[in-house]
């Protein structure tokens, strides 16, 4: 069998992974658990004002971005993909452009000791991503697309997914997306809602997402006007079993409890396991678990991309 080949789009982040204290996250005026997009200025405030931290020490420069976690651990599975870092086997597509007055993108991510992760993330040059980063000519023979919710902020960011949705499918491929975050959805949910009913062949967000998406408290309602307007839906519940929906098939993934190291990644690597289950052709259920599985791992550790064989702990259920 060929080996499938992964096309990801997302900002191309650098995550400074920082412990703290909930007195601290106070202190700084963080809200705990979410992702916030903040300015230059507010991120050169944190990034000194951890570096002042007594655990300033323990902090990890790493590479990061939702997709390009993604990607690392489906790199780490053995498909092929097409953005990550250099150092780590990756294909830039579009290489760095050196002399920008804009700066790298930065996540500064405090991590509480009860491993929940508060990102705070300045967007910098990958803001500026536009369907002139968009080369049709990449797709060929690209078999799957994922992009990250992310970079729907900006009216450039949109008009890139729609190009590269349409060279994938030109290409015989399937796009997808991340919501990524219910306050991203809040913030372009008619954008989201039209990308979510058309081009996209599966869509994967969480209980708060789906719920932020079609405006409805109730999940299976949420769930039930998902399922209507998109091919496969997939929906994450925070330690709960995750619900897979194609079509008239509808299943659950288990999800065994594991205390958090650090969360960041959890969903980045619940999609790397799902899409190379569905990618490899397992059934719904398997490739759900697999995404459960690749979840697990790496919040069991610190940093966002998998430290162990995935496969290994795919072929321990079964699963492969």
């Amino acid at each position: 069998m060929t080996t499938p080949y992964v096309i990801g789009i997302g900002n191309a982040v650098m995550d400074v992974i920082a412990p703290t204290s909930d007195a601290s996250l106070d202190r700084l005026r963080i809200e705990k658990g979410i992702m916030q997009l903040i300015d230059r200025e507010r991120s050169e405030f944190l990034m000194a004002a951890q570096s002042a931290d007594a655990d300033a020490a323990k902090a990890r420069l790493v590479p990061g971005g939702s997709v390009a976690n993604t990607l690392a651990g489906l790199g780490m599975l053995g498909l092929s993909y097409a953005e990550q870092t250099e150092q780590q086997g990756t294909v830039f597509v579009n290489p760095p452009v050196a002399g920008e007055v804009l700066p790298t993108s930065r996540s500064i991510i405090f991590v509480t000791p009860d491993g929940e992760r508060s990102m705070n993330t300045y967007l910098g040059i990958s803001a500026e991503l536009g369907a002139e980063d968009v080369n049709p000519a990449t797709f060929s023979g690209a078999d799957w697309l994922f992009l990250e919710g992310y970079l729907f902020d900006k009216d450039a960011g949109k008009a890139a997914f729609l190009k590269a949705a349409d060279a994938c499918h030109k290409a015989g491929g399937q796009a997808g997306i991340a919501l990524s975050d219910p306050f991203c959805v809040d913030r372009h949910r008619a954008d989201f809602r039209r990308l979510v009913a058309g081009p996209m062949d599966y869509v994967i967000g969480n209980i708060h997402e789906w719920q932020s998406l079609y405006q409805v408290e109730d999940l299976e309602e949420a769930l039930r006007l998902a399922s209507a307007d998109c091919g496969t839906v997939i929906c994450t519940r925070s330690g709960e079993d995750a619900i897979l929906i194609r079509g008239d098939e509808r299943v659950t993934a288990p999800v065994h409890r594991v205390v958090p190291v650090d969360a960041t990644g959890a969903g980045d690597q619940f999609a790397a396991g799902l899409i190379y289950g569905l990618a490899i052709g397992a059934d719904l259920a398997a490739a759900g678990r697999m995404g459960c599985i690749a979840a697990a791992e790496v919040i069991s550790h610190v940093g966002a991309r998998p430290e162990s064989d995935l496969r290994a702990a795919f072929r321990a259920e079964g699963l492969v």
